[in-house]
């Protein structure tokens, strides 16, 4: 089945975060505290601290997605990732972080991919395939949009 370019979709983002890497990473490793931050994902709590935890997201159109992630990088305070699994064999996504260490001062590289799982975005190309690198484009700019104000927040609550 054609997946009209969804799979290995990637954005990212660098933030210069004035916080230390250690309070970074204490905020990325947060999942608790992601609603607070994020304008997507409303809640996360750990299942198996470090492992996996649970997330529950509501997007602009109301769409609401109940995910369970598992940890696939934990190395701090250097390197925090997950995959997104909602349901399916395979996951839906990948989210990163990799943090360089500046002093007072961290940078932050936030990437998110898309697995060949089966996602909203996937949903909507298949939908309008004749719209499928508008359809990705726009969520790929939407979701680094939303990266670079969840830092923000974090980094404004940390």
């Amino acid at each position: 089945m054609n997946d009209y370019g969804v799979t290995g979709a990637t954005t990212g983002v660098e933030v210069l975060m004035q916080l230390p890497a250690r309070t970074v990473w204490a905020g990325i490793t947060a999942i608790q505290r992601y609603g607070e931050w994020s304008p997507e994902c409303y809640y996360g709590a750990w299942l198996e601290p470090g492992a996996r935890f649970e997330a529950r997201n509501r997007f602009p159109n109301g769409f609401e997605t109940y995910v369970t992630c598992t940890v696939t990088v934990l190395e701090e305070p250097k390197r925090f990732g997950w995959d997104v699994y909602g349901g399916e064999e395979f996951p839906l996504a990948n989210w990163a972080y990799e943090l360089e260490d500046r002093g007072e001062a961290t940078l932050v590289r936030q990437t998110f991919t898309h697995g060949p799982g089966d996602s909203g975005l996937r949903m909507g190309v298949v939908k309008y395939p004749d719209r499928a690198a508008e359809i990705i484009q726009g969520r790929l700019d939407e979701l680094a949009t939303n990266m670079r104000k969840t830092l923000a927040a974090m980094e404004s609550a940390l």
